[in-house]
């Protein structure tokens, strides 16, 4: 009998898993292991691309030995990985040439300024619907091209390989026969024209990107290779692949214009279904390609928040206020209210929709009175509240981009009383579920399967596949396993984001909160 069971690859920021699904999208097995974090200077993140690969291998043979299976039983394998997250080798050995830059890394902030100043920033978000930041790949590789020696020349000369994390796994995992990766995690490099998917001859020039170092796109179910029989034991065809965040959209059936999600763990992202044009990205938000299945592709208007699970681990291992995280969502429900406190964790500057890098943490609010269990209540609520900032911007409205001077009507992304669709590792917390239904004064459906990034990575890989035949069958297959619905009134809710937006102000522009002394 042919196999008919996907494995999915989810290569994330803080760790590797891998998922075994049946053919009715259940998860049959798992595994899973940390990823080492690198600081080597404030403000800098890296990981070892040898131990993201070693990492991705290993789970996947555990969690195929958990399944009860053997490598004979998997049909196909999707991939589905951190984003922006750049990695550069050496295309004869597969050897990487420096640790992977991670998306969180700060360190071309100061690159990405320059670029502002000198009015690139306009053009850039015109051919790439993203805003000017460090978050993503461009100035990264400029940046590592820079550093690498004669890493300029040896790219010019093709002996120099780049990617994100997606690239550098199906490099490894197909034995150095492939280097292309696919338009989601292209997308998110910056070099990307998201109107014609093609890389961008002016951005290759502006970033000082030779393109001969870059990998091919191809759509995000289809054809990547196999893995070399040394790997697993057999060839097995890789025939999905999506950045996360596109990953969880898919896998949480968000396949009609306005539909959203959100993805809660060391950040929060939401991204809405924005159809098949892609539309202008206001008020702090970016366009983005949401997939690319059939003949063309879906593209969606993502926020991306920096700090949000992160901010509950801080309390756990900076300020050891909390033993565990689970402990949060106690404290938070033994209080009536949060007293007024509010806690902004800008610790890497705030993401969509303010984009403001000079941010920093701020907790405001505090009275003799305040303990422990009012930081807790704080950093959960300050993951609602940036969530509803990102879904505020999405209600405005945005209209498609097109070439010529003809523009249709401007509506609004997001249907303001549509459910939102949440996963990830935050969604364990009632209180925050609920507080965030509150705060958004719309539902909130968890979704049933957690892990819905492996699972949007399998639904790809199974469409290439044919093993389902149509997205409305893989909507079928979704199931909600707990839907919260709001509670407070409007008053309450009005006087809760009052005193957010507060906060938010005394977190952003520092310096002018700040006396300067005057010459005697």
């Amino acid at each position: 009998m042919a196999p008919e069971h996907i494995l999915a690859i989810d290569q994330g920021t803080t760790s590797t898993r891998a998922i075994v699904f049946s053919p009715d999208a259940r998860p049959v097995g798992s595994a899973s292991v940390p990823v080492r974090q690198i600081f080597p200077n404030p403000g800098w993140v890296e990981h070892d691309p040898d131990e993201l690969f070693d990492g991705s291998v290993g789970v996947a043979t555990r969690a195929v030995a958990d399944a009860g299976l053997a490598f004979d039983d998997i049909a196909a394998i999707g991939i589905t990985n951190q984003r922006e997250t750049t990695v550069v080798w050496e295309r004869s050995t597969g050897r990487p040439l420096a640790n992977a830059i991670v998306w969180q890394c700060r360190r071309t902030a100061a690159m990405c300024e320059a670029l502002k100043a000198q009015g690139h920033e306009p053009d850039i978000r015109r051919r790439t619907g993203l805003v000017v930041d460090a978050y993503f790949s461009s100035t990264k590789l400029q940046w590592l091209l820079g550093r690498i020696p004669s890493g300029r020349a040896r790219a010019e000369a093709g002996e120099i390989c780049f990617g994100t994390v997606d690239s550098w796994l199906l490099f490894r995992l197909t034995g150095r026969e492939l280097h292309a990766t696919d338009a989601t995690n292209a997308s998110r490099t910056q070099l990307l024209n998201v109107h014609d998917l093609a890389w961008d001859e002016a951005l290759l020039k502006l970033f000082e990107v030779p393109e001969r170092v870059l990998p091919e796109v191809r759509p995000s179910a289809s054809d990547f290779g196999k893995t070399q029989a040394s790997v697993f034991g057999r060839p097995i065809p890789i025939t999905g692949v999506a950045g996360d965040q596109h990953a969880a959209l898919y896998g949480q059936a968000c396949f009609s214009p306005g539909s959203t999600k959100c993805t809660y763990g060391t950040g929060a992202f939401v991204l809405a279904n924005a159809g098949g044009t892609p539309r202008e990205a206001e008020s702090g938000l970016i366009t983005t390609v949401g997939w690319w299945t059939g003949q063309k592709p879906v593209y969606a208007l993502e926020g991306s928040v920096f700090v949000t699970g992160a901010a509950v681990q801080w309390l756990r291992d900076e300020l050891m206020v909390i033993a565990d995280a689970s402990e949060s969502d106690v404290l938070a429900q033994s209080i009536p209210d949060n007293g007024g406190v509010y806690f902004v964790p800008a610790f890497v500057g705030l993401g969509a929709p303010h984009w403001d890098a000079e941010a920093r943490g701020a907790i405001v609010g505090l009275t003799r009175g305040a303990h422990r269990a009012y930081l807790a209540r704080a950093a959960l609520e300050a993951t609602a509240y940036q969530v509803k900032d990102v879904i505020d911007a999405m209600q405005v409205p945005a209209s498609p981009t097109t070439r010529g001077p003809a523009r249709r009507a401007r509506t609004p992304a997001v249907d303001s009383g549509a459910a939102l669709r949440a996963d990830g590792g935050q969604t364990a917390s009632r209180f925050l579920m609920q507080f965030q239904a509150d705060i958004l004064n719309r539902p909130v459906e968890v979704a049933a399967v957690q892990e819905t990034t492996a699972l949007g990575a399998a639904f790809l890989a199974g469409r290439a596949l044919g093993l389902w035949a149509s997205e409305s069958e893989l909507a079928s297959l979704w199931r909600p396993g707990r839907v919260y619905e709001p509670k407070i009134s409007s008053g309450e809710r009005l006087d809760l984001l009052a005193g957010w937006k507060r906060a938010v102000a005394q977190a952003r522009h520092r310096e002018d909160l700040v006396a300067r002394p005057t010459r005697a």
